[in-house]
């Protein structure tokens, strides 16, 4: 019976993480960042590097996070890895503006107008609900 127990969290593993690398890769795609990046700094023939880069980070930060790995460089390295972790979010949140520009004019080809108010609340209401979730709960 345990070895049942482990084998399905394995799989709810596997599938959880599959979902979540899916829905962050097409987020990626989606938003167009790393072209939009490769068009920004005039760099065309770097595009694999940005790609590795964001692969990369996305595999050291989730193995720190899973096994609550520490790393202590100093305040010289935070500060390094905080600015890019600015210059990330500031990208991202760009990335999704021009994408939120993108939502009425879905609506008006659907013809959902009179439904968007409710699905971007939705959107702000799940995201918040979320964030107040792992903050209060999944964190104690």
């Amino acid at each position: 019976m345990i070895l049942v127990g482990w084998f399905i969290q394995i799989l709810l593993g596997i599938a959880g993480g599959i979902a979540v690398g899916g829905g962050v890769i097409a987020l990626f795609i989606v938003l167009d960042m790393i072209p939009r990046l490769a068009q920004l700094t005039s760099s065309y023939n770097r595009v694999h590097w940005y790609e590795g880069a964001m692969v990369t980070g996305s595999l050291v930060g989730t193995v720190f996070d899973f096994w609550n790995w520490k790393l202590s460089l100093g305040p010289l390295a935070s500060l390094l890895i905080g600015l890019f972790n600015g210059i990330f979010v500031g990208m991202l949140a760009a990335a999704l503006t021009e994408v939120l520009n993108v939502l009425p004019i879905l609506a008006k080809r659907l013809q959902m107008t009179r439904y968007l108010f409710g699905f971007l609340m939705a959107m702000v209401t799940g995201k918040v609900a979320g964030s107040l979730f792992d903050w209060f709960v999944y964190r104690k």
